[in-house]
């Protein structure tokens, strides 16, 4: 079985339209490669009864739980402690990052606030940040991340080795100078006999003002994935058109 994920974003800013989270597509593609199907994701504000109800509820529907944002030394980074309330345990100072963080900054820098990165839920394991060395963690199947996209890249990258995954996401492709509504009885025929796929169709218009659709397969099964992709590309000929590999160029 393919392990399932969910993505919390974290952030007063997302929601209000101030910050454009720019983090889904990097973790999405990752977990992808991994083998790790993301299912769901969200976007909660810094509130905190908000952000321990949904790590709590979604830790028990998914393999893995991934947050994002709210783990910094502001008034509103309240994500650790949230995550320790969640999974029941107590947030404490984590002497191994509070000795790491203490030496990069300086003990001058390293103010009270600054000191609250140090803080890890009891049993976290930190999660390695070569980009500002403040950790991030993980706790049960909950893995905790900043949101500044550089920071989590780091984050993201270090973690992403340590988990247990399946087989690669897969696609195959095929476009064509067709439009959607010719294509769509036979794609949900296709689709219904592949239920376990994800089956797309993505309308396209090229440079000279053409327009046409692409037909994608995906799965985690590399066999049925390529059989759903003749299928497609069997359907594209008997409309009277010759089917293209891949998806076109943008």
């Amino acid at each position: 079985m393919t392990p399932t994920a969910c993505l919390l974003i974290i952030g007063n800013e997302i929601l209000s339209g101030h910050t454009q989270d720019a983090n889904i597509r990097f973790i999405a593609s990752g977990l992808a490669q991994a083998g790790i199907a993301l299912e769901e994701v969200r976007v909660i504000p810094d509130k905190a009864r908000k952000i321990v109800e949904t790590v709590a509820t979604c830790r028990t529907q998914f393999d893995h739980v991934f947050t994002t944002g709210g783990i910094g030394p502001t008034h509103d980074d309240i994500t650790a402690g949230c995550v320790a309330e969640a999974v029941g345990v107590p947030l404490e100072c984590h002497e191994e990052s509070f000795q790491a963080l203490e030496t990069y900054l300086g003990k001058e820098k390293f103010n009270k606030a600054r000191q609250r990165m140090a803080w890890l839920p009891r049993g976290a394991v930190p999660i390695r940040n070569t980009v500002s060395i403040a950790p991030g963690f993980t706790i049960t199947n909950v893995h905790v991340m900043a949101g500044v996209p550089s920071i989590m890249q780091s984050m993201f990258t270090a973690l992403l080795p340590t988990l247990e995954g399946g087989a690669p996401l897969c696609s195959v492709a095929w476009h064509a100078d067709l439009r959607e509504g010719t294509l769509a009885e036979g794609l949900e025929t296709i689709q219904n006999d592949f239920p376990e796929l994800d089956l797309g169709s993505y309308p396209f218009e090229r440079p000279d003002g053409r327009k046409g659709v692409s037909l994608v397969a995906k799965g985690y099964d590399s066999e049925k994935v390529e059989a759903a992709g003749q299928r497609i590309k069997t359907l594209i000929g008997s409309l009277g058109v010759t089917p293209i590999a891949g998806e076109p160029a943008p």
